[in-house]
């Protein structure tokens, strides 16, 4: 994109270089011209170290006679004071002494409407396609990698709630937590053309999480925010980051979805970092992962009883002790835990996806109570229409009622959304059981 015609944005500013203008929230703001080209020069070199001999040569001329050193001085402290900016705690531009000064906030660099819509008419691959990378911790505890992945997890979550979006799930893009490939690589192998990469931050009861949605193809960054706020403002941002996406792929959202996405698990930041502690035990899907999980889920639902998707959890996670034939000797007492905390989870929540789709497979593996159990993942997936897992178990349950054709529907949806599924995944025990072709 050439300079002059390029728009940039970071935070809540929008700066258009070929009308020079700088807005804030989309209101105007007054800036002198010799600020508003500094800011622009180091918009287009977000990153770099733009020097003050660089800043001197753009400003004025060889022939000018200026005092450069306070004309920029100022010029500089004046962009600060409309960023809400400082030298000393920088959140916009960073001084290097003697060096220069440099962008240090994520920007995104944004086609004028006219090549965007030249762009969207060129365009072959879907737009409204996305992966979650991994965010990567940057809390000075390492042990806070758990609240990282759960981040991720939670944006994946609330993503998958839109109907007209493919979200990849976390299992697939777990196996790219390393970085060890190039973004290109990464979206083709998940079939996504828009990657969200992230870091988190966490100190105290602050966090710094960066989030930014680059292109596959082209590497350009569609939309990026750096959210600097309480812990307790953690729901807020995952909602914001999810409908920033949503808005940047131009996906289309019902009342009822933006209303999903927009709900809060729990109101007690304790018992929502247990749950996440919990959660973490339970991917490593073994015994005492399942089991480890259950003692935080439950210390999560102690301190708030009305936490619906601990209990939900609660019984995903006796479900997979049941299934992998690691309840001892009772696994009736097993089951009927199970189904008591699936069904305290949809009393609390009767809109809660993530609680219909496990009491289906519940009603399926235990009960054989198959018509129920494909009410209740129909209902999952109503709410939740991403859910690679539950349009896999769907897949399992047409296959048993002889509705293969059904199944390969459902499983096929299911590997689109998680295409990195084990080899015993529904798909391929359908084709080696010949039932499909």
């Amino acid at each position: 994109m050439p300079f002059q015609d390029a728009i940039y944005r970071f935070g809540p500013f929008e700066l258009r270089a070929r009308t020079r203008e700088l807005y804030k929230n989309g209101v105007r703001l007054k800036v002198r011209p010799q600020p508003l080209q500094i800011l622009l020069a180091l918009l287009a070199r977000s990153g770099d170290i733009v020097s003050r001999e660089e800043l001197r040569r753009l400003l004025w001329s060889a022939e000018t006679f200026v005092d450069f050193e306070h004309g920029l001085n100022t010029a500089i402290k004046e962009l600060r004071g409309l960023l809400n900016d400082s030298a000393g705690e920088p959140r916009y531009i960073e001084t290097l002494p003697k060096l220069g000064y440099r962008i240090i906030v994520p920007v995104t660099q944004v086609a004028p409407v006219h090549a965007a819509k030249a762009k969207e008419k060129n365009a072959t691959t879907p737009a409204a396609s996305v992966a979650v990378l991994p965010f990567v911790n940057l809390s000075a505890d390492p042990e806070n990698e758990f609240f990282a992945d759960g981040i991720t997890e939670d944006v994946i979550t609330h993503l998958a709630k839109i109907k007209s979006l493919k979200v990849i799930s976390r299992t697939s893009v777990m196996t790219f937590k390393k970085r060890d490939r190039g973004l290109r690589e990464i979206g083709e192998r998940l079939g996504v053309s828009t990657l969200l990469e992230g870091s988190v931050r966490r100190a105290g009861s602050r966090v710094r999480i960066v989030a930014q949605l680059i292109d596959c193809a082209t590497d350009e960054h569609l939309w990026a925010e750096t959210y600097d706020r309480d812990l307790t403002d953690i729901f807020a941002i995952q909602t914001d980051v999810a409908l920033k996406i949503a808005t940047a792929l131009r996906a289309e959202l019902s009342h009822d979805e933006r209303s999903r996405v927009g709900r809060r698990p729990t109101d007690d930041l304790a018992a929502y970092e247990l749950y996440l502690r919990g959660r973490n035990w339970f991917h490593q899907y073994t015994e005492e992962g399942y089991r480890r999980s259950l003692l935080d889920y439950h210390a999560a639902i102690d301190r708030d009883p009305g936490f619906a998707l601990a209990w939900a959890s609660i019984a995903g996670a006796h479900t997979e002790l049941c299934i992998g034939g690691s309840v001892g000797k009772s696994p009736e007492e097993t089951i009927a835990l199970a189904k008591k905390a699936a069904t305290h989870a949809l009393e609390i929540d009767p809109e809660l996806g993530e609680a219909h789709s496990i009491s289906a497979l519940i009603q399926f593996a235990f009960d054989f109570d198959w018509a129920g159990a494909e009410r209740s993942f129909l209902r999952a997936l109503e709410l939740s229409p991403g859910s690679a897992q539950a349009h896999q178990h769907y897949g399992w349950l047409c296959s048993s009622l002889g509705r293969y054709d059904d199944a390969l529907r459902q499983l096929r949806r299911a590997r689109e959304l998680d295409p990195i599924l084990s080899p015993t995944d529904g798909v391929t025990h359908l084709l080696r059981a010949g039932r499909i072709g």
